[in-house]
């Protein structure tokens, strides 16, 4: 679960007011004013031995442009596995809804992703990844918020906690964690049941393909056609054929490789059904608008389904049309997420973390999806995080730690999933209670709600935009009220003292 169209850059930049001390000076800039900053953020907030005293620097990205100085809310999106730039290039709804509420934008880089790396260029090496969890992720965020509000006058300014899919997750968690810090949460296509090991394991491929078949009864069973011919040439030992059929660079010569090309194959259904957006983005990759309709359109043109196939995944894998083969070792690299990893350092930390707090262990099984079968059990994935990482899973303790389906303490989190997206099968799709509210956006895939406003938007998508920002005008109203009466009720206690 890797996971947003690009802001225009400004000619004029609007700095924000009373830039921090020690600020790194703006290195890029984008969107309503934006500027790149680092904070000195500690290594290990649970020890107050070695790592406890050291720092790390940790970049965010911060725009003054719509505050109202001192009073606007503060909105802060906890970053997630990639480039914080990323996120803030394709969550322009942040910048709408701040815009109208008058609010200052922070997007937090997550530790060891990006820039905000806590040893360096050696962070993903063996040893050095223990302080890569979810803990200190929000402990950095908790710091970060507070030492911000003070440097910017923002005592007063109720914080509101916004984020997508694994962001998203981390935006819940803060308003469960630190609900002395954020006033409200919009956790977008947060898996947050599924990741915890609550669920189906093979729900996640069950729904990419159903948005397939959705899109054209005729492409699924196309693409099971498909499968079913290059495993029978597996059998029959021939490699050459089913490397020429799929373009691959190199010649396969073992099941191996078969195995391979068959995952590498998977995420392309994987990542096109998550972007499956109504227009083209350059989020994860660059993917033409309606890729699912797209890729369907690929396969059923063509006569041989391999060969259809192989047209199919280049929706994704070459998007440029440019490429002459794939090569399916480097475009595709298996991990611990069956979802996909990515390629690069940020890959390398994501596989850490799904080999330690955050639960993955989907399956494909071609009886309730159109895939191979490709199994990965619990005792599949301790053996691979045993084997690369030298850690064990703990499969149970983010049940135990952020509560798992037992969420009706918390208070104040938006729960959006589109229909489209297959993480949505593993997030909350029911209102938990009057605040703790699910929002269902029909024709939306992945975090959609969180992209700006777009002519070939869904309504479903309009419509919980307006939803959100409703929703979360009234929980900045509602902290900002508390505030002003404890600072009454502080001023009357103080007079009889």
């Amino acid at each position: 679960m890797v996971a947003m169209e690009t802001l225009l850059p400004l000619l004029l930049l609007i700095p924000p007011p009373l830039p921090p001390a020690g600020a790194a000076p703006a290195a890029r800039a984008t969107g309503p004013g934006l500027e790149e900053r680092l904070f000195q953020q500690v290594r290990d907030h649970f020890s107050f031995e070695t790592c406890g005293n050291e720092t790390f620097p940790q970049r965010y990205l911060v725009s003054a442009k719509f505050w109202k100085k001192g009073f606007g809310p503060i909105f802060f999106y906890t970053g997630n596995e990639g480039d914080i730039w990323t996120f803030a290039q394709n969550s322009d709804f942040i910048f709408e809804l701040a815009e109208e509420q008058q609010a200052l934008v922070i997007f937090a880089e997550h530790r060891y992703y990006g820039k905000s790396l806590p040893f360096g260029l050696e962070s993903t090496q063996l040893k050095k990844t223990g302080l890569l969890t979810v803990e200190q992720a929000l402990a950095d965020y908790a710091v970060l918020i507070t030492e911000l509000k003070q440097q910017y006058g923002a005592a007063d300014c109720p914080v509101i906690a916004f984020g997508g899919s694994y962001g998203g997750m981390l935006s819940a968690y803060m308003r469960m964690k630190y609900p002395n810090i954020v006033a409200g949460a919009l956790a977008a296509s947060a898996p947050l049941l599924s990741v915890a090991g609550l669920g189906d394991p093979t729900q996640f491929f069950r729904d990419v393909t159903a948005d397939f078949q959705k899109s054209s009864p005729g492409c699924v069973t196309a693409v099971r056609k498909a499968f079913q011919q290059i495993k029978d040439l597996c059998l029959s030992g021939a490699y050459d054929e089913i490397s020429s059929k799929m373009a691959t660079c190199n010649k396969m010569s073992n099941k191996g490789d078969v195995y391979q090309l068959f995952g590498f194959a998977r995420n392309a259904f994987t990542m096109m059904a998550m972007m499956d957006y109504p227009y083209k983005t350059d989020f994860m990759g660059h993917l033409p608008a309606n890729p699912v309709e797209v890729g369907c359109e690929q396969i059923l043109a063509h006569t041989d389904p391999i060969e259809g196939l192989a047209a199919l995944v280049g929706v994704f894998y070459n998007s440029s049309g440019s490429a002459q083969c794939y090569d399916i070792y480097q475009l595709y690299q298996s991990c611990a997420d069956p979802t996909g990893c990515g390629i690069g350092s940020d890959a390398e930390a994501w596989d850490y973390q799904v080999c330690t707090e955050i639960n993955l262990t989907f399956n494909s099984n071609n009886v309730t999806d159109m895939f191979p079968e490709m199994p990965f059990t619990e005792a599949m994935r301790e053996q691979y995080c045993q084997s690369k990482w030298h850690v064990r899973p703990r499969a149970h303790w983010l049940q135990t730690n952020f509560w798992g389906g037992d969420l009706k303490s918390a208070s104040n989190i938006i729960f959006s999933n589109g229909d489209l997206d297959p993480w949505a099968g593993g997030g909350i799709n029911s209102s938990l209670s009057p605040s703790l509210i699910a929002l269902t956006i029909k024709g939306g895939a992945h975090h959609l709600d969180l992209r700006g406003h777009n002519p070939a938007d869904p309504p479903s998508v309009t419509e919980v935009r307006k939803l959100e920002a409703s929703i979360i005008n009234s929980w900045v109203k509602s902290a900002g009220m508390e505030r002003a009466q404890e600072k009454r009720s502080g001023a009357s206690a103080g007079r009889w003292l």
